[in-house]
């Protein structure tokens, strides 16, 4: 559980890094139940359920209550009759969300004009889109804004909240372990169930009912259950065949405990045995694995991460058989906030070799969850089965 009081630290930093520049971080707009908001306003201030809402980062403001202020959109009564109640603003609301002034959004375009005209300096701390997508929130709002106040300069900060999301806090780590937790309880249960026949819902409808039962708030993503040819698509997600004997399954699910994610792959045998080329194709994937984590420590970059797993599955021959990357930074997305740079203690990654092969109707992921420690690294996943004996042996011990 994250306190009010490191949401409130999180937003001092970025306050003190901004060195007097003005920057606004948004929520997002949409509606409904499947709306989530961007992370770093989550990050910035652990409100889930505010569309449209954004944080004003103001150093210039003489009232320093006034140079950290969350925006909320106006209260619509007839919108309030679909989605519920909000509240109004009030001593109550700013001390539960842990801001000192709270003010509504259609004030928000004065406020930031206002920033701008006593900075000159407006900030992006959301990241940069790629062309031909739409320009970042900040971004674009503050373009208009200069075209409104003469000699205001646009800065680029898009690397600190990543910085800042990539090293995870003692009491994320601690939510985080939550969700692995809630994930290994899900693969073993999962685990005694595989025998041909089964469908590929019902290994997904275990995973996540046994997450919810342990602990689990949510799911990061999709679940992955691909038998036989389905294993070879990477985000395959229909999940409704009928697993057969011979089929290897790739099952790549976790849970998520309070917005914080769980990242796993494991790649088991329907019939409870590996064959003798699935066996070495399995093999050779836990070999790029190991390699692969044996280097991750600080100051170390993804890409040596990558070379160290890709180095091996190429000299045995299946180097076009790899065909993603090695993994990624996990948190509060799956694909978390990345930041530019090397590696370092107290950021979590996956590691995550694979080789497919549709010709012959069957694909092979292993993944882990890595925390980079001061002087290497902890594998939190290593509680679910991922050798050959001890695959094999979890399956033959339901059967």
């Amino acid at each position: 559980m994250i306190l009010l009081t490191e949401y409130q630290q999180r937003r001092e930093r970025i306050l003190k890094s901004l060195d007097g520049a003005a920057a606004v971080v948004f929520a997002g707009e949409g509606s409904g139940s499947s709306w989530k908001p961007h992370a770093h306003f989550v990050y910035l201030t652990g409100i889930r359920n505010e569309t449209g809402a954004s944080v004003l980062f103001d150093p210039s403001a003489d009232d320093l209550k006034r140079q950290c202020v969350l925006f909320l959109r106006p209260v619509d009564p007839e919108a309030q009759r679909w989605d519920g109640c909000r509240d109004v603003i009030g001593a109550e609301l700013k001390m539960r969300l842990g801001f000192r002034v709270v003010a509504r959004t259609n004030y928000l375009p004065q406020a930031i004009t206002g920033a701008a005209r006593r900075t000159k300096r407006l900030a992006c701390l959301h990241s940069f889109a790629v062309y031909p997508a739409e320009v970042s929130p900040d971004l674009a709002v503050f373009r208009k804004v200069a075209e409104r106040v003469t000699g205001v300069a646009i800065e680029d900060r898009s690397q600190l909240l990543p910085q800042m999301r990539a090293v995870k806090s003692s009491s994320e780590l601690a939510t985080m372990r939550e969700a692995v937790a809630a994930t290994v309880a899900g693969y073993k249960a999962a685990l005694k169930m595989i025998r041909p026949g089964v469908t590929e819902s019902a290994i997904e409808q275990t995973l996540e009912r046994t997450y919810q039962t342990h602990g689990g708030t949510g799911l990061p993503y999709d679940s992955i259950v691909g038998a036989g040819l389905n294993g070879t698509i990477l985000h395959y997600n229909q999940n409704t065949a009928v697993t057969k004997a011979g089929d290897l399954i790739v099952i790549d699910s976790a849970a998520e405990v309070d917005g914080y994610a769980a990242d796993v792959t494991r790649t088991v045998p329907v019939s409870g045995k590996f064959t003798k080329e699935q066996r070495e194709m399995y093999e050779l994937v836990l070999r790029a694995q190991r390699a692969a984590i044996k280097v991750v420590r600080p100051g170390v970059k993804m890409c040596e991460v990558d070379a160290a797993a890709r180095d091996i599955v190429e000299k045995a021959g299946r180097g076009d058989a790899f065909i993603h990357g090695i993994g990624h930074q996990l948190g509060l997305e799956v694909h978390d906030a990345t930041p530019d740079g090397r590696l370092k203690p107290g950021m979590v990654i996956t590691i995550e070799p694979g080789v497919y092969f549709p010709d012959r109707k069957f694909g092979i992921r292993i993944e882990d969850d890595i925390l980079i420690t001061r002087h290497g690294n902890e594998v939190l996943t290593a509680a679910i089965p991922k050798t050959v004996q001890a695959v094999e042996t979890a399956l033959m011990a339901a059967c």
